[in-house]
C-alpha cells in the first residue's frame, strides 16, 4: 500500500477573521438546535412510556440496536427527524432505522419504536421505512428487524394503507435478491406488524414476550365467536413449536439478540466489491474549521476546495480541468481508502461548467468510481447570453449524466439547493445511495425573496394587462407573507422532517459519514456505464 500522488490542497482560512468567526457560531447555534430535536427523538414516546416499557422487563428500541451492532462499529441512523414538528407525528415516526455493522456484517437495521403507540406505523413511518428499504436494496444489504408492532395506526389508514403494502413487497423481492431480513419478534405484533416476520427468512421470537397474530383475541371473538388467549393464538412457543412461524426461540431479549447475532455470522456474507488497499491519511487540514468555513447565510460564498481539503484522505486532491468551467469543481481523492470522484460547487452552472460536469461524469462511470457531490448551488446561469450559448443543452447534458450514470453517488448538501441546480447535482429525485444535509442547507425552487420577488413581476404585469390600478399595500403584503412561507419551509429542518435527505449531519463529521456510505456501497459491485441517453449539440 502505497500514499497517494495526488497533490495536497492549500488552505486560505483565516480563523482569526470576522467571517470565519461568525459562520462558526451560527453553525454551532444550528447544531444545538437540531441535538434538541434529536433528544425528543430518542425520547421515544416520553417518560411515562418509557417507564411502562421498561417495567415490563424490555430493553428501549436503540438499546436493542445497541446490543446488537459489533462492539466499536458503525451505526449511520437514516432520517433521525422524520416527522418533527408534522402534526400528529413525533421526531423519528416511531422507527429506528440506519447501517450497522452485525458479526462483521453491513446491514440495514430498524426498530418499531415501541414506546410511540405500541410501535403503530403512520404515515411518516411509511415514508421512513419505505426510505430505509431503498437503502438496503440499491446497496445490496441483508436486513435486521427488530419487532414490536401494533400494526398500522388505524385513525389514520387512509394514509397508510394502500402506500404501506409496499413495504411487504419489498421484504420480498430482497429475499429473491439473496439479500436476506433476520426478524426479532420482542413483544405483541399485531395485523401488519405480523406480516413483517411471516414475509421474512430468519425469524427468532422471545419466550413469553412474543405475540405474533392477524387479529388478537378480541378480534378473533368478535369475527368468529372463538375464545382463545394470547399464547394459543400467537405466542412464541406456539409459533416455535406447531405453526412453524418462528424458527429459533429465545429465553429472552438478549438470548433473541444473541441468536440474530449468530445467523448473521453463518451467512458467511461477502461484499461485491473492494477498491484497491490504501494508505488512510487523515486530512492535513482540521475538519473542526468547517464550522468557520461553511457560510452560516447561503447569500455568501465558500471555496468548496476548502471543504474537500477536509474531508479527504491527506487533504489529497486531482483536480479535473481546473482551468475550465470554474464554479464547478472536479477531481479525484480517496475517503477512508475508497476512492471517488467529487463535484463540487464553486457558484452557480454555467455552460461550460455543465459540460465539464458531464464528461467528469462519464469518466468515473469509465472507470468504476463512485461519485460524491457536494452542493452549494443556487440554479443554472440566466440570461440572453447564457441562453444563446446554449445552457439549456449543457444542462440537459449534465442532468442527462446524472441520471444515467450507474456508479454509486452520495450528495450532502452544504449550503443552498435552488432551482434545477439541485436536480443537477444529484438531489433526491436522482436516487444518491445517499444524501445528507448541514445545518446552515437551504433548499427550495428559489430563495424566498427571488420568488416573492417574481411574483411581484407576475402580478404587476397582470395588472397592466387588466388595465388596474396595483394595491401597493396588499402587493407588499403579499410579497412579505410569501417570502416568509418559502424561507420557512427552506429550512434545512424543514426538509429532514419530511425525509427529503437522510438527515443533518454536523459537518465535522463529514468524512466518517462518507466514508461509511462508500463502505456501504461496495457491498454490490461497483459499475459505471457507457450508455447515456441522446445529449442535445
Amino acid at each position: 500500500m502505497s500514499v497517494q500522488p495526488y497533490p495536497v490542497l492549500p488552505t486560505r482560512i483565516d480563523r482569526r477573521s470576522d467571517t470565519f468567526r461568525d459562520n462558526r457560531e451560527a453553525n454551532l447555534a444550528a447544531l444545538e438546535t437540531v441535538e434538541k430535536a434529536l433528544a425528543q427523538s430518542r425520547a421515544g414516546g416520553g417518560e411515562k412510556y418509557v417507564e411502562r416499557h421498561l417495567a415490563e422487563g424490555k430493553l428501549l428500541p436503540r438499546q436493542r440496536i445497541e446490543m446488537l451492532v459489533d462492539r466499536d462499529a458503525h451505526f449511520l441512523e437514516i432520517a433521525p427527524l422524520a416527522g418533527h414538528k408534522i402534526k400528529g407525528h413525533t421526531a423519528g415516526a416511531s422507527v429506528v432505522g440506519g447501517v450497522g455493522v452485525v458479526s462483521g456484517v453491513e446491514c440495514m437495521i430498524s426498530a418499531s419504536e415501541s414506546t410511540v403507540n405500541a410501535g403503530a406505523i403512520n404515515e411518516m413511518g411509511v415514508i421512513k421505512s419505505g426510505r430505509l428499504a431503498e437503502v438496503a436494496e440499491s446497496n445490496g444489504l441483508p436486513s435486521i428487524n427488530l419487532i414490536e408492532s401494533a400494526g398500522a395506526d388505524l385513525p389514520n389508514q387512509s394514509r397508510i394503507f394502500v402506500k404501506g403494502g409496499r413495504g411487504f413487497r419489498d421484504l420480498t423481492r430482497r429475499s429473491r435478491d439473496r439479500a436476506p431480513t433476520v426478524c426479532l419478534v420482542f413483544g405483541s405484533s399485531t395485523a401488519g406488524g405480523a406480516y413483517i416476520p411471516g414475509m421474512s427468512d430468519y425469524v427468532v421470537m422471545v419466550k413469553n414476550q412474543a405475540k405474533v397474530y392477524l387479529g388478537g383475541p378480541p378480534l378473533v371473538k368478535m369475527a368468529i365467536g372463538e375464545e382463545t388467549t394470547h399464547e394459543d393464538l400467537g405466542g412464541a412457543e406456539m409459533h416455535s413449536r406447531v405453526s412453524g412461524v418462528s424458527d429459533y426461540l429465545a429465553e429472552d431479549e438478549l438470548d433473541c439478540i444473541r441468536i440474530g447475532r449468530e445467523i448473521m455470522s453463518h451467512l458467511e456474507w461477502t461484499k461485491g466489491a473492494t477498491p484497491k488497499p490504501r494508505v488512510v491519511e487523515p486530512p492535513a487540514h482540521d475538519p473542526d474549521e468547517l464550522l468557520g468555513i461553511a457560510s452560516a447565510d447561503i447569500k455568501f460564498p465558500f471555496d468548496a476546495r476548502e471543504v474537500i481539503s477536509r474531508v479527504v484522505d491527506g487533504s489529497r486532491f486531482s483536480e479535473f480541468k481546473p482551468l475550465y468551467g470554474s464554479s464547478l469543481v472536479c477531481g479525484w481523492a480517496h475517503i477512508h481508502g475508497f476512492p471517488v470522484g467529487i463535484l463540487a460547487n464553486n457558484g452557480i452552472l454555467f455552460t461550460d461548467s455543465s459540460n465539464k460536469g458531464a464528461q467528469f461524469i462519464h469518466l468515473c462511470n469509465q472507470s468504476n468510481v463512485p461519485l460524491l457531490f457536494l452542493q452549494n448551488i443556487t440554479g443554472f446561469m440566466v440570461g440572453t447570453k447564457v441562453e444563446q450559448e446554449g445552457i439549456i443543452k449543457a444542462g440537459a447534458k449534465l442532468i442527462n449524466a446524472v441520471s444515467n450514470s450507474t456508479v454509486p453517488a452520495i450528495t450532502i448538501m452544504m449550503g443552498a439547493s435552488y432551482g434545477a441546480g439541485n436536480y443537477g447535482m444529484c438531489g433526491r429525485a436522482y436516487e444518491p445511495r445517499f444524501l445528507f444535509s448541514w445545518p446552515n442547507h437551504r433548499i427550495a425552487v428559489m430563495g424566498g425573496k427571488q420568488l416573492a420577488g417574481v411574483l411581484d413581476i407576475i402580478k404587476r404585469e397582470s395588472a397592466a394587462k387588466k388595465g388596474v390600478e396595483v394595491n401597493e399595500e396588499q402587493l407588499e403584503f403579499g410579497k412579505k407573507m410569501i417570502e416568509a412561507q418559502i424561507d420557512g419551509e427552506s429550512e434545512a429542518l424543514f426538509a429532514t422532517a419530511r425525509v427529503w435527505d437522510d438527515g443533518i449531519i454536523d459537518p465535522r463529521d463529514t468524512r466518517d459519514v462518507v466514508g461509511i456510505c462508500l463502505s456501504t456501497s461496495y457491498t454490490l459491485p461497483v459499475e459505471g456505464t457507457t450508455s447515456w441517453g441522446v445529449f442535445r449539440h
